[in-house]
């Protein structure tokens, strides 16, 4: 039996366990990744164009700007960014289903932003601006423009280790194009963006408002947070479920539904899976219980080409938790 319960439900406070400090945390993640993103920047023949500079003995005569000869009798060398210049872009769910917990060290959001930060150390080490967006939270959430350089780790940081998760955004579909917004408007081809959610609690048009990001060049993965007792229920006594959002409350018997369960939510996963395949990204599947190194790992190999996104979802859906 389900029903809508008009009672607010207090958030929970962000338990964030065993993965504080973040900062501390996602440096020692990002030494243990011995798979990077394998980008940099460098000029060359590409896709966009870079600029002009003055000609050089020795320059490839087909990238002299013609123009600019005849017009100022100058010789100028045209110049193009390759796609390997690449922006990281997060996209953190901070919303108050992540503040969820369970059996796992911690709760989701600490999690997702751990490996979010993980990652930003991982892109800023190769030379790669990162920025960030996180969804929801007590106060609307955050946005960190892509940056580079010493501080932009510490900017990542603080948007993620300064929000605390809550927020209903299983209906807010304006609410979410308008956070999605500036990734949509600032990342340039070639950008990788990677969302970390539960995916559960999302609105109807949140996989179109997703999959729009992975347009223009543009590479989307998925980072899906549950835990454990999520993805197993567990439970073995009759028990009343009440959702962090969308006030949806339901009395059942956790032996009786759990085979149902657990095949609804591996649909809804395959669901997001097949969106971002066929985009040209993939989706992670990760618990609190995983190790974070081995999460953030596979979504690098993804990234990289050197896993195809369905092994790799596959690969994290089987190992990698710790009991």
């Amino acid at each position: 039996m389900s029903k809508k319960d008009r009672s607010p439900f207090a958030p929970y406070p962000t338990d964030w366990g065993a993965f504080a400090p973040l900062r501390l945390r996602a440096r020692t993640v990002a030494e243990g990744v011995y798979a990077g993103m394998h980008r940099s920047v460098r000029k060359g023949s590409g896709v966009e164009f870079g600029g002009q500079r003055p000609y050089v003995l020795g320059d490839d005569l087909r990238f002299i700007d013609k123009r600019s000869l005849l017009k100022h009798e100058r010789m100028m060398i045209r110049e193009f960014e390759t796609e390997t210049d690449r922006a990281l872009w997060l996209i953190v769910d901070a919303t108050a289903s992540m503040a969820f917990r369970g059996s796992g060290p911690g709760s989701k959001y600490p999690f997702a932003a751990l490996l979010a930060a993980s990652l930003a150390r991982v892109a800023l080490s190769s030379g790669d601006p990162v920025g960030v967006v996180v969804l929801g939270g007590e106060d609307g959430g955050r946005m960190v423009r892509a940056g580079a350089g010493r501080e932009a780790f510490d900017r990542v940081v603080w948007a993620l280790s300064s929000v605390t998760a809550a927020g209903d955004w299983s209906s807010e579909e304006d609410e979410l194009a308008r956070a999605l917004g500036p990734v949509h408007d600032r990342a340039r081809r070639g950008s990788t963006i990677v969302l970390l959610s539960d995916f559960v609690d999302l609105p109807p048009a949140a996989m179109a408002a997703v999959g729009a990001l992975g347009t223009r060049g543009r590479r989307i993965f998925g980072v899906q947070v549950l835990s454990p007792d999520e993805i197993d229920l567990p439970f073995d006594e009759h028990a009343r479920f009440r959702s962090l959002e969308g006030g949806v409350v339901v009395d059942a018997d956790p032996a009786a539904v759990r085979e149902h369960y657990r095949q609804k939510l591996a649909e809804l996963r395959q669901r997001w899976s097949d969106d971002l395949v066929g985009r040209g990204g993939g989706l992670i599947l990760s618990s609190t219980n995983d190790s974070p190194v081995d999460v953030v790992r596979s979504l690098l190999l993804a990234v990289s080409g050197a896993s195809a996104p369905d092994e790799t979802t596959r690969a994290a859906a089987r190992g990698g938790r710790s009991r």
